[in-house]
């Protein structure tokens, strides 16, 4: 039987290990799915190109693999940016093989279906690089390559393009089975090892920021649970840190990042330390974070070192230099787990005496209905921006679109990782993200995944609204018409049913008793809680 370049693609896959794909069909591409049909590989089929991404990246996330996406050219490659900004921003392992039209047609016009200008130079801002196949024989190196640099810290999306031409025609080449990949690490230099630990023994006060990079780095929670007890630090932790250390840990002050008592722990800390954050919009409270001591400043995205203060730069992966650091040390006695929990209770204190009852008790509703080891997905909304804070990820894995702040990202995200992990998920999403990522309850459906999907439903954007009431004194174009969620739900085959804030808990648990999709919609009007 003959072999093409397709094939090779698709046994370089097999060769890495992968085990799934995502994305949808599309004229220039169809080979790929061809190959596909002779292979081992499951291909998992979404209905928007975007959400194919969104469903990679919450594989990726899900399982410590990289996730692979097959996208088809021009529109359909197009299509999926917006969501590879998530996963570039928030450092996930892609490999995005996108299809081309023709070589004959590469920096032409000629009319040719789907034809770009450069697609290649579409993906830059979203991709750590970009590589074009010329012939079939390029298809294993490139796609390793991908695979290597994908996982390089910092992680992130890798583009591939294949032409259609060179996916069709029959190759001499012989069936892959071997495969070459090189993750580099990312060391910490001696000088800067030896600097940090030198101004963290001396400090009085030292405090630790625990941000993505560490969750994402392998080693990295324990790493940085060694190393903060060896200096009796507290640690907060970021939006994207949270699991980094659990939350019932001692030293562990949580992540009410958007919180002034927060904001000034970490302002007075003598020694700060700071690794994998870009101490970014949300981590600094919007900005408002001063800090008055040294900063130490850990990250393997270089860009981001002193990007908004000045710090002792260590350019290096997080287990890596956490682990360095913590070998110079020598443990000692402080009151790390006292200051963790006054600033907790402080923050509990505030929030007793602000009018926000009803969104303390979804928080706590939600917790106790969802199982402690179960991976959540919060939308860019009101209710996931309280999980920001107040989310305990306990046993399992906390995940947000606040990388790059795009809609629609947690239900297919949750699909995507029900599938690869065999293990009921929870996504949460408004009303308005809901509808992004409405399409993919037949993804659900289709593949039985065993995903619990809540609608918030406030009738609009209610972040967007709460926004723009406080700076202009009223909302425009946040109001929303919207489907009936449950009936819409039901058409596809899903069980679905409607909520109150009393009953939500009782109804999302008993769906973790069942088989397959499941949504409820809770109509409910959240607050966000109120700025310190």
């Amino acid at each position: 039987m003959s072999r093409t370049g397709a094939d090779v693609a698709v046994e370089t896959l097999t060769a890495l290990g992968v085990s799934h794909v995502f994305g949808i069909p599309g004229q220039n591409a169809l080979a790929l799915f061809d190959a596909i049909r002779r292979s081992d590989l499951t291909f998992v089929s979404s209905r928007v190109e975007n959400n194919s991404a969104f469903g990679a990246d919450g594989y990726a996330r899900a399982t410590g693999e990289v996730g692979v996406l097959f996208l088809s050219t021009g529109p359909g490659a197009l299509t999926a940016l917006g969501a590879l900004q998530e996963a570039y921003a928030t450092g996930v392992p892609l490999i995005v093989i996108a299809s081309q039209v023709p070589r004959a047609g590469l920096g032409l016009r000629r009319g040719m279906l789907h034809q770009l200008d450069d697609q290649q130079r579409s993906a830059v801002n979203v991709t750590k690089s970009t590589a074009v196949a010329r012939n079939s024989a390029e298809i294993p190196s490139l796609l390793a390559d991908a695979w290597s640099l994908a996982q390089s810290a910092p992680a992130g999306p890798v583009w591939v393009e294949i032409p259609q031409d060179v996916l069709e025609e029959d190759t001499t080449a012989p069936p892959v089975s071997s495969v070459i990949t090189d993750v580099a690490a990312r060391r910490p230099r001696a000088e800067l090892v030896d600097r940090a630990a030198e101004l963290l023994q001396s400090a009085e006060r030292p405090v630790i920021l625990a941000g993505g990079g560490v969750r994402r780095s392998p080693g990295g929670p324990e790493a940085l649970v060694t190393l903060a007890e060896l200096l009796d630090a507290p640690v907060v932790s970021t939006v994207g840190g949270k699991g980094a250390i659990r939350f019932d840990h001692p030293l562990s002050a949580a992540s009410w990042i958007e919180d002034r008592y927060t904001t000034a722990l970490l302002e007075d800390a003598d020694v700060l330390l700071a690794v994998g954050t870009a101490m970014g919009e949300v981590t600094s409270n919007y900005f408002t974070f001063a800090p008055r001591g040294h900063m130490i400043h850990i990250d393997a995205e270089r860009r981001v070192l002193e990007a908004n203060h000045p710090a002792l730069a260590v350019h290096a992966d997080a287990a890596q230099a956490l682990t360095a650091i913590g070998t110079r040390l020598t443990r000692r006695t402080g009151n790390g787990a006292a200051i963790a929990r006054d600033l907790r209770r402080a923050v509990q204190e505030r929030l007793a005496g602000q009018a926000c009852d009803a969104e303390l008790a979804l928080m706590r509703d939600l917790r106790a209905s969802v199982p402690a080891a179960a991976q959540t997905f919060w939308d860019m909304t009101i209710a996931g921006y309280w999980a920001w804070s107040a989310w305990d990820p306990r046993d399992g894995q906390f995940h947000s679109a606040q990388g790059a702040g795009g809609l629609g990202f947690a239900f297919p995200a949750a699909v995507a990782a029900a599938i690869g992990t065999g293990r009921r998920t929870f996504a949460v999403s408004g009303d308005g993200g809901a509808m992004y990522s409405i399409a993919e309850l037949a993804t659900a459906r289709q593949h039985d995944a065993d995903v619990t999907w809540l609608i918030v439903d406030d009738g609009g954007y209610g972040i967007l609204r709460e926004y723009m009431t406080d700076a202009f004194g009223q909302a425009t174009a946040t109001e929303l018409s919207r489907p009936d969620f449950v009936s819409l739900a039901t058409s596809f085959g899903v069980p679905a049913q409607r909520a109150t804030l009393d009953g939500v808990g009782e109804a999302l648990a008993g769906t973790f008793a069942t088989r397959g999709p499941a949504v409820v919609v809770l109509p409910a009007l959240l607050r966000m809680f109120p700025p310190t």
